[in-house]
């Protein structure tokens, strides 16, 4: 086991959450200099001095953290998801060599790695910080005049000295962009925080006098790169952005990206770098691969070190979910266990959740107001908020949900947020009937799902991952079908199945119309608990079933089955990942895509789709997700790999079911203790 010691002046990076994954798995952060294998500081700041001299008397290397270029959602309370870890220098300080720039002039690269990675990450507007709304700059610009983003930085940032600029700098810089480009329509991006007051910028009075653009909107960088033709930076992340979004881009600091042959370089510490042996030039995919793939490191929400395009996937779908969410949000009429379910799901930045008992209650009527309602069965809060024109979410329990049962009060992995309908309910859009109607998927998504598909099929993955006996029936040679009982009284079966909405009924009909097969009825697990409606008497359902596969393992019972005969139940859509023949009664939502034999038509949904296409929709695109140890967001395959541990380590449900039942008392304590923080 290795060490590493932290200097107290850098008391920070202590509460950096999984450090020793960001380092190494055999590092252990250790509390004196003298058992100390590496020391640790932040970055360049003067308070690192110390720490190095301390490094350097005892002969060990000090080793620089900074912030990742793809860091997290929100800003720097929240936990970082990229380091740089630097044992050189560090990036940002011109005045050494750093690791970043021994890796750039190694120049090792695969270019289609590379692109594909920069693609996503401007395809998806992502950044450093990924809170910024999308932006478009205000339609002023007359004549078609070339637009020139000149960026300005938050005084006295670290950053500007390491990159050897100062206050004049950033003078040359405006007056230089003012010059060169006497036509264009000059911006001047600042920080937000100039404009509230907290931070000073460089070039806010002097853009004021001169009286052009001065644009201090929280904006989406790529957003506000795509709308520029030219750029104008000291040594700015957002100058290397430009370069991803194929900018033309003029730096006047010896920024870490300058002097390779991509920018037009100002700073005469660039032009002696050029004629020495520490510049050389470079392609943006060099550039991109040092300073993303192997400069920075990576660890996931479940605290596993993991690799930029799990991150950028990561970073996708958060921002996706937190655009759903971010605002002042009243959740109506919900129990007090589902208020402990949900909760998690709304810590994000910007986000302000409010539990109300009905919409008399609900206080704020602005634009930034949403309701939140548990399924559909809340029309008061569905009426409110159409006469109100306030955004309207639906929420239900996700695909995979928990090893248990949500009847036993076992808290759900994985929940839906819908703002157009909720998916179960085939009788108007849902926004995942809209991603699987309209959305491009493309080859990343297929490869990405694959990994979840295996993942799935291999380790009998699904919702409540309740295990049961193997089943083996004597068919005889008869096609084997396979009907899954449902709760008659749940809303996908009201709502999705409008013909044919009781088990015993489903049983009768797939009798009839196969009279030679062998039928094996599975009841639902809720059912079986008695917790809910559906139970069919054992002599009723012998006239229609040859096997009752009452304790059976509900992936045995679709392995045995040829086919799987539904209404409205999950098992077809587990069946379909299964490559079973799925024969729907009613309209799920895995119905209507041509993948399925369908006995009722949904004419909204005329799209042909591929399996792994519904799959991605159904899995990676619609549900959230929280990692039920970290209470930290995570994607849909750190879900599932959570899933199979907790049925390694529980025992199919059994633990959770009993543990939940003694103690629900200390339970609902608890959770209105979690309600109050």
């Amino acid at each position: 086991m290795k060490f590493a010691y932290i200097h107290w002046h850098s008391y920070g990076i202590k509460k950096i959450p999984y450090l020793s994954a960001f380092l190494s798995p055999d590092f252990t952060v250790c509390k004196t200099l003298g058992n100390a294998d590496i020391v640790i500081g932040w970055g360049n700041r003067p308070t690192t001095n110390k720490a190095r001299q301390m490094a350097a008397k005892k002969g060990v290397p000090f080793v620089a953290l900074e912030d990742g270029f793809l860091r997290s959602l929100g800003l720097g309370d929240t936990p970082p998801l990229s380091l740089c870890v630097d044992d050189l220098g560090i990036y940002y300080d011109i005045a050494t060599p750093s690791r970043l720039e021994k890796l750039i002039l190694r120049g090792e690269v695969d270019g289609e790695k590379a692109r594909q990675a920069i693609d996503l990450i401007i395809q998806n507007k992502l950044s450093k910080y990924n809170l910024a709304p999308s932006f478009r700059l205000p339609e002023t610009n007359q004549n078609n005049q070339p637009r020139v983003l000149v960026i300005d930085q938050t005084y006295g940032d670290v950053s500007i000295a390491g990159a050897k600029s100062d206050k004049n700098t950033f003078t040359q810089m405006f007056q230089a962009a003012c010059e060169e480009n006497p036509n264009a329509q000059i911006i001047v991006k600042t920080h937000p925080d100039v404009f509230s007051g907290k931070r000073q910028g460089y070039l806010t009075e002097i853009a004021k006098k001169q009286g052009v653009t001065l644009l201090y909107d929280n904006a989406n960088p790529i957003d506000l790169l795509q709308q520029v033709d030219r750029v104008y930076c000291v040594c700015s992340q957002m100058g290397f952005e430009a370069l991803l979004c194929g900018k033309s881009v003029t730096v006047f600091g010896a920024a870490w990206y300058a002097g390779w042959g991509l920018t037009d370089d100002r700073h005469p510490e660039i032009h002696r770098l050029q004629h020495s042996d520490r510049r050389e030039p470079r392609t943006i995919e060099q550039l991109f691969s040092a300073a993303y793939f192997d400069y920075c490191r990576y660890v996931n929400t479940a605290g596993e070190r993991t690799t930029l395009v799990e991150i950028i996937n990561y970073l996708i779908y958060i921002k996706n979910f937190h655009n759903l969410v971010r605002g002042e949000v009243y959740c109506v009429g919900f129990s007090l266990w589902k208020k402990a379910a949900a909760l998690p799901y709304f810590r994000l930045p910007e986000c302000r959740v409010h539990f109300v008992s009905s919409i008399h209650k609900i206080k704020d009527l602005s634009k930034k107001t949403k309701i939140v309602v548990w399924g559909v069965k809340n029309k008061a809060a569905e009426q409110f908020a159409a006469a109100n024109h306030l955004p309207l979410l639906h929420m239900e329990d996700g695909f995979l949900r928990s090893v248990g049962l949500g009847s036993n009060l076992v808290a759900p992995l994985s929940l839906v947020f819908d703002d157009a309908g909720i998916y179960f309910d085939p009788n108007r859009p849902s926004r995942l009937e809209n991603i699987l109607q309209n959305y491009q998927f493309n080859n990343k998504n297929q490869q990405d799902i694959q990994v979840l598909i295996e993942l799935l099929q291999k380790n009998k993955i699904s919702k409540y991952n309740i295990q049961g006996t193997e089943i083996a029936p004597n068919a005889a040679g008869k096609r084997v079908l396979l009907v899954p009982g449902q709760v008659e009284d749940d809303m996908s079966v009201q709502l999705g199945s409008p013909n044919i909405r009781t088990n015993l009924d489903l049983l009768k009909a797939v009798r009839e119309n196969n009279a030679n097969a062998y039928i094996i009825y599975k009841p639902h697990p809720d059912v079986l608990s008695g917790n809910r409606v559906g139970h069919i008497p054992l002599d009723e359902c012998h006239k229609y079933a040859d096997e009752i596969a009452t304790n059976a393992d509900i992936f045995s019972c679709i392995e045995a089955a040829d086919e799987v005969h539904t209404m409205t139940s999950l098992t077809g859509f587990e069946a379909l990942i299964r490559h079973k023949k799925v024969h729907c009664y009613g309209i799920p939502f895995y119905a209507g895509w041509g993948l399925t034999v369908d006995e009722v038509a949904c004419e909204r949904r005329n799209r042909c789709l591929e399996l792994w296409q519904l799959v991605w929709a159904t899995l990676v695109a619609y549900p959230a997700y929280i990692h039920p140890q970290t209470q930290q967001f995570i994607t849909a395959e750190n879900a599932a790999l959570c899933l199979l541990a907790q049925k390694q380590n529980t025992g199919g449900g059994k633990i959770h079911r009993n543990f939940f039942s003694r103690n629900f008392g200390k339970i609902k304590q608890l959770v209105k203790v979690l309600l109050m923080k």
